[in-house]
């Protein structure tokens, strides 16, 4: 892995877009103010936003403010109209979604050995929750499949949805592993050395799940009856990957 640049000495802190130690959890700093802290300016945002931005609030609000507002849009649509079986699993998935991007948003500010085994560790408990969730999103569909003889994984959001469910699942167990039983991979360092690739594969996989959110916008249900706007979907993710990516440590992908 490449050696960290040293900007003022803090070179392990600096975020993808802003300057080092941006975006990273102060020393007498409670973890739980990871949630809304972040870069203090980002190229992504116009520069009258990055006026307002400012302060140690950074991104992580954007952030926020963009899952919350996909969740809120899901569960509106679904709350509005009589409750079915099926409507678990739009409001499982969002809840999944936004479970993960709190998990991220937690752990991306750790900087310093304790900072860093503390964020793990509630990064961990809201990733599994997460996980949970999407199980439980995916047994409803399938059993309201099967009880209504549904065609199985046929449209581009079964399929979609399908791969992104496989590669949370895949995702939590190998940074389990990594993390908490490094020796299945025959050593500490070992495992460490695949922590980029976990990083890396988080951010695509969180993409991908918007992507499978935004592709059930034109499934038959919810035109019929949900009626979640595509163009409402795209928007809130693309607020919310404004607020998350900003925040990414180049160092900690390698770079």
């Amino acid at each position: 892995m490449p050696e960290a640049r040293s900007d003022s000495g803090r070179g392990d802190e600096e975020p993808l877009l802003g300057r080092a130690g941006d975006a990273s959890q102060q020393e007498d700093q409670g973890i739980q103010l990871n949630f809304v802290i972040g870069n203090t300016q980002t190229k992504l945002l116009p520069q009258i936003l990055n006026t307002m931005l400012k302060t140690r609030s950074g991104t992580a609000v954007i952030a926020q403010v963009g899952i919350w507002i996909l969740t809120a849009t899901i569960w509106a649509s679904v709350f509005i109209h009589p409750l079915i079986l099926f409507s678990a699993h739009p409001l499982l998935n969002s809840a999944g979604i936004l479970l993960s991007t709190q998990a991220v948003l937690i752990l991306q500010p750790t900087h310093t050995p304790k900072q860093k085994r503390q964020g793990a560790n509630i990064h961990a408990a809201l990733n599994t929750t997460s996980i949970l969730t999407l199980l439980a999103a995916l047994v409803i569909i399938e059993y309201n499949k099967i009880s209504h003889g549904g065609t199985h994984f046929e449209s581009p959001h079964a399929i979609l949805g399908l791969i992104t469910y496989i590669l949370f699942f895949l995702q939590a167990i190998v940074g389990i592993a990594q993390y908490y039983t490094p020796k299945v991979f025959g050593s500490v360092d070992n495992a460490k050395s695949i922590y980029k690739y976990h990083r890396m594969s988080g951010y695509v996989i969180l993409t991908m799940s918007f992507v499978t959110v935004a592709a059930a916008t034109q499934t038959s249900f919810n035109k019929g009856v949900l009626h979640i706007q595509l163009w409402a979907v795209v928007v809130a993710a693309v607020i919310t990957l404004v607020g998350v990516l900003p925040r990414i440590k180049k160092q900690k992908l390698g770079f």
